[in-house]
C-alpha cells in the first residue's frame, strides 16, 4: 500500500453533515463486510493508527471498530470512487466477524423474512474460487448421492491425486497447442481437483490466499 498524502482527504466530497459512506471489503476474497460512515476525524484516525475508525451517527462520536469486541479492522488500502463521494476500505478483519450480530458480514439476508444473523448466517458473496471451495466443503460435510466431488473424496488421495496428475498433463498439452479456451478449461479443472485435495486434508482455500498475499512484494528469489 502506498502512503497517502494529507491531500487525500481534501479530494473527498462529504455530505452536508460532513460524512462520507465507507464500504469495508475483505482484503483476500473481496467480500463486502459492512457499510458505515466516516468523517474527516475518522479518516485521519484510520490513516494514523492503521485500524479503521468510523463515525457513529447514533452516538455522535468517533467509533474505533472492534475496540470493545476485539473484532478490529486493520486497514490494507483505502480508495475513493470516481465521484469522490464513497470510500472503499480494504481490511483485514480480526476474528472474521464484522457484524454486530456475530456474522462475518452484515449482508447475509436474501429472502423475504429477516433473520438474526450470527455465526450461522449466510456467507457473503466472494470470488469464484472461494465460492467453489465452499461448495466442495459443503459436499464433504453433507455428501450428496451421485456427486462427483463426493466420489473423489471417498476415494481419498489415491483418487484425488491421480486426477490432479491427469489434469496437469492435459493443461501442459493445452499450453503446447496454444489454445486459449482449452488452457482456461484445463486450468479450471486443476484448481477444482486441487481444492478437493485441500478439503480432504483440512486445508482451507483462505490459507492458500494468505500464502499468495504474503509472497506479493516479498524479496525475490535468486
Amino acid at each position: 500500500m502506498q502512503p497517502l498524502s494529507p491531500a487525500f482527504i481534501d479530494q473527498l466530497r462529504f455530505n452536508e453533515a460532513g460524512l462520507i459512506p465507507a464500504v469495508a471489503q475483505d482484503w483476500l476474497d473481496g467480500a463486502v463486510l459492512m457499510v458505515a460512515w466516516m468523517n474527516r476525524e475518522a479518516i485521519e484516525a484510520t490513516l494514523c493508527s492503521g485500524e479503521v475508525h468510523y463515525w457513529s451517527r447514533s452516538r455522535q462520536e468517533l467509533w474505533h471498530k472492534g475496540a470493545t469486541s476485539g473484532h478490529v479492522q486493520t486497514m490494507r488500502e483505502i480508495r475513493y470512487d470516481c465521484d469522490a463521494d464513497v470510500l472503499l476500505v480494504t481490511v483485514e478483519q480480526a476474528g472474521d466477524v464484522a457484524c454486530h450480530t456475530g456474522s462475518r458480514s452484515c449482508f447475509y439476508e436474501n429472502s423475504d423474512a429477516r433473520t438474526t444473523g450470527g455465526a450461522e448466517a449466510l456467507a457473503p458473496p466472494t470470488d469464484a474460487c472461494t465460492e467453489l471451495f465452499r461448495v466442495i466443503e459443503g459436499r464433504r460435510e453433507k455428501p450428496e448421492e451421485g456427486s462427483y466431488t463426493n466420489k473423489l473424496l471417498a476415494g481419498g488421495d489415491n483418487s484425488i491425486l491421480k486426477k490432479i496428475g491427469e489434469e496437469s498433463a492435459e493443461f501442459v498439452m493445452a499450453c503446447k497447442d496454444d489454445n486459449a479456451a482449452e488452457i482456461a478449461g484445463e486450468a479450471a479443472d486443476i484448481i477444482f481437483h486441487m481444492q478437493v485435495a485441500l478439503a480432504h486434508h483440512g486445508v482451507s482455500w483462505r490459507q492458500v490466499q494468505e500464502v499468495l498475499a504474503a509472497r506479493r512484494g516479498a524479496p525475490r528469489r535468486h
